[in-house]
Formats: C-alpha cells, sequence, structure tokens
C-alpha cells in the first residue's frame, strides 16, 4: 500500500493511475487496460492480446466490431509496453505475459462466470494467446490468431546467429539487434505512418535479451503443438516479413485440434488487420463470423435451451 501523502503512481506518460483503468501485476506493476462493453448482456468475453512495440489502442476498430455483437471485449498493455509499468521492451521470462493475461482474464470471469471466453492475438501476442490458451486448454472457447509468432524466421534465426545470441546474453543482455522495420507492418502508407508517429509504440531497438524470450516461447509453442485440441483460426499474410508463415503452416498441419482454420492473404504484409482497406475488412468479417460461430457450440448445455 502507497504511504499515506505519497505521490501517486503515473504512468511513463507522466498520468496518475488513479485517471487510468488498470490492474496491478504480481510483481506490483500497473497495467494499463481498456474495455469495450456492449450495452446489452454479454453474449461471451473477448481478450485481446497485443504485439511486441506496440499497445492495446490500435485494436479499437476490431474491439468495436465484437462489440457490437454483444460481445465484452477487453485487453491491456503488456508490461514494458503502452501506457503501463515496466522496463521498456524488456522482460525477465515471457511467461509473465502469460501469467498477467490469465490475471485479467480471471479477473473478468470472476465478473462473468458463465460466459465463453475467446482471445484473440497478433504477433507476440499470438504467442502469448498460444501459451496462455495451453495452461488452460479447456477455459477457451476458442483462440484467433492473426499473423502470431510462432517460430522464429529461420532467415534471421541461423544456428550461428543464434548462438551469438545466446552469448550476447550473458555478455551485453542490453545489446540492440536492431529495430522493428514498420515499412513491413502494412502496404497502406497511411497505416505505417500511424505506426510511426504513435508515441506509444516502442520505436527503438530489440534487446538481445528481449529476443532470447521470444526464441524461448517459439521453442515451447513448437513442443506444445502437438497437444491443442482447441479452436482456432489462424490468418496470415504470405508476404509477412516480421512473422514467419511456415510458423502457421506447421501448426495448422500438426496440431490435433479437430476444429481449426488456416486463411492466408496472397500479398498481405504483417498486420493484416491494418493492411489494405479490403483486407483489413476481410480480416474483421473472419474474426467477427468465426466467433459468433463458435459461440454456440461453446455455450454449456445447460444454458441452450434458456
Amino acid at each position: 500500500m502507497p504511504e499515506p501523502g505519497a505521490a501517486p503512481r503515473r504512468s511513463p506518460q507522466g498520468v496518475p493511475y488513479t485517471d487510468l483503468q488498470h490492474i496491478v501485476n504480481a510483481d506490483g506493476l500497473h497495467l494499463f487496460c481498456r474495455y469495450w462493453e456492449p450495452d446489452s448482456p454479454p453474449r461471451a468475453l473477448v481478450f485481446i492480446a497485443h504485439g511486441a512495440g506496440e499497445h492495446i489502442g490500435p485494436y479499437d476498430e476490431i474491439a468495436q466490431r465484437l462489440k457490437d455483437l454483444s460481445l465484452l471485449v477487453f485487453g491491456h498493455d503488456h508490461v514494458g509496453h503502452g501506457q503501463s509499468e515496466g522496463d521498456r521492451m524488456n522482460i525477465k521470462d515471457f511467461q509473465i505475459f502469460i501469467r498477467d493475461s490469465l490475471q485479467h482474464i480471471d479477473l473478468m470471469k470472476s465478473r462473468h462466470p458463465d460466459l465463453p471466453v475467446f482471445i484473440v492475438g497478433h504477433s507476440m501476442g499470438g504467442a502469448i494467446s498460444i501459451l496462455t490458451a495451453c495452461e488452460r486448454p479447456s477455459d477457451f472457447a476458442g483462440v484467433v490468431l492473426i499473423a502470431p509468432m510462432v517460430q522464429m524466421n529461420p532467415d534471421s534465426a541461423t544456428p550461428f546467429k543464434v548462438f551469438l545470441a545466446k552469448v550476447l546474453n550473458h555478455m551485453l543482455p542490453s545489446f540492440t539487434l536492431g529495430t522493428i522495420e514498420s515499412k513491413w507492418i502494412s502496404r497502406d502508407k497511411k497505416q505505417v505512418e500511424l505506426y510511426d508517429t504513435d508515441e506509444l509504440n516502442f520505436h527503438g531497438g530489440v534487446r538481445v535479451s528481449f529476443a532470447m524470450q521470444m526464441m524461448g516461447a517459439a521453442e515451447r509453442i513448437e513442443r506444445e503443438i502437438p497437444s491443442i485440441s482447441w479452436p482456432f483460426l489462424l490468418l496470415h499474410g504470405d508476404v509477412d516479413k516480421l512473422t514467419d508463415i511456415r510458423g502457421s503452416r506447421m501448426m495448422y498441419e500438426n496440431a490435433p485440434s479437430s476444429d481449426k482454420k488456416l486463411k492466408v492473404y496472397e500479398g498481405g504484409y504483417h498486420a493484416l488487420h491494418h493492411d489494405l482497406p479490403e483486407v483489413a475488412e476481410s480480416v474483421l468479417k473472419e474474426v467477427t463470423s468465426w466467433i459468433t460461430e463458435h459461440l454456440t457450440s461453446s455455450t454449456p448445455p445447460e444454458q441452450q435451451g434458456s
């Protein structure tokens, strides 16, 4: 508890957390939260996990569409991202992202105990979504993955580079490996400009320690895939240079789930929900229709007849 008279905790942008919706994670860090609550009683909960270096704000459009279908949508800025506390784009253990996601999901489930729960994740948020669902496989009605980080790009993660990264991680963990190239986010120049000018995005270099956590997450996903039984929808662009489409194909082919779908967007870049307008619209329709279809199949039997 803060001492009497102590200054209120503030976001990295200087806003007191008393003025922001937030949760406090197990490490005592404040995470900025957003909620899109429908006017009518919600039919399901949808948790959104954003990608590396960005924040929950750019998911407003997808969240509004889901809210219009009477779904209660929520998410937070991961530790070290956006308006949340924590060292920028730095994490001791990837598991922290998963732990915080489960904390937020459990909080919302406690308020709406009978509703099915879905996850929507993009890029690194896709990796978080997969591993979150793997920890509680029977808790989720379905997982939607937009260009998820399933495996590291073999061109950039060559054995020599991986070895070098491991050495650097021991000697210089804060050494940076280059920035996220925004030109590969979308074919829509306006969207790239929005990304570049968004002060809540991280525009610095990716630390070697962060890259090692991502590699560890990818290895963990590869081990988990043979036991994935929950329903999932994969959407990936075949020109994505930021997350490798081979990972999505590998997951689709090897996961034993009987309810799985992969849609490949020809010429699509990384952030498909912000790609060319017709692609972004197609993605919104795919996501909303897939979740709607899975609402009935996920309703507990005692609720179906009511």
